[in-house]
């Protein structure tokens, strides 16, 4: 069973009814439970992501990052979606001084 034999088992729960009472113990046994659901989804989900960034980068977002230095943007330590959102922002003032150049 790993570090926590029966018996050490045993007491843990004889202690926590002890303190508890029996009422509590289904209700900090789901609370527990919960919480370590939580934590495994946290942790594949961040495990998750930290694969994707270390995936090599497409074809696509070659070109992006390519068009985001081009057009002057910083790219260190951005992702694809930033990248895009401050290409996207520089067009749009880009349009609008011309705009008003033309007005």
């Amino acid at each position: 069973m790993g570090l926590i034999g029966f018996p050490e088992l045993i007491l843990i729960l004889v202690v926590a009814m002890f303190f508890f009472g029996p009422d509590k113990i289904p209700e900090i046994a789901r609370s527990l439970g919960k919480a370590a659901g939580e934590f495994k989804k946290a942790q594949t989900e961040t495990e998750r992501e930290v694969k994707r960034l270390n995936e090599p980068l497409n074809q696509k977002d070659i070109k992006i990052r390519d068009m985001a230095v081009e057009m002057g943007i910083d790219v260190n330590n951005k992702n694809i979606e930033q990248l895009v959102e401050e290409i996207r922002v520089k067009i749009r003032l880009r349009k609008d001084v011309d705009f008003k150049k033309e007005v």
